[in-house]
């Protein structure tokens, strides 16, 4: 396994059992913005970094009527990511992204 697929098996894991009202709670390291929030900014950081790696165009990434499908949608996307082998540079933005979430939800 590697750092980047470790880091978002921790970030699902640790986001996979939250409640409707976790998710909208403020974010711990970024109150700011809702759990849900920084959590949908990882999502759409990790679909901008699966386009590049494909030579394609960013898309907006929808936010679903329930955050509690969230976690789903970071694995899928991180899955997409994995799958368009991206170079040695995206992978490491992406890492960087992941790690910038976990410091957001768990200071």
């Amino acid at each position: 396994m590697t750092a980047f697929d470790s880091a978002v098996r921790q970030v699902v894991a640790g986001t996979a059992h939250w409640t409707p009202a976790a998710w909208s709670a403020p974010s711990p390291g970024m109150p700011t913005a809702s759990r849900a929030a920084v959590c949908h900014a990882l999502a759409q950081r990790l679909a901008d970094l699966a386009a590049d790696a494909e030579s394609a165009p960013h898309r907006p990434v929808p936010r679903l009527g329930n955050d509690l499908a969230l976690p789903d949608q970071l694995r899928v996307l991180a899955a997409d990511l994995r799958a368009a082998t991206p170079p040695a540079a995206l992978l490491t933005a992406a890492e960087a992204a992941i790690a910038e979430t976990r410091r957001a939800l768990w200071p």
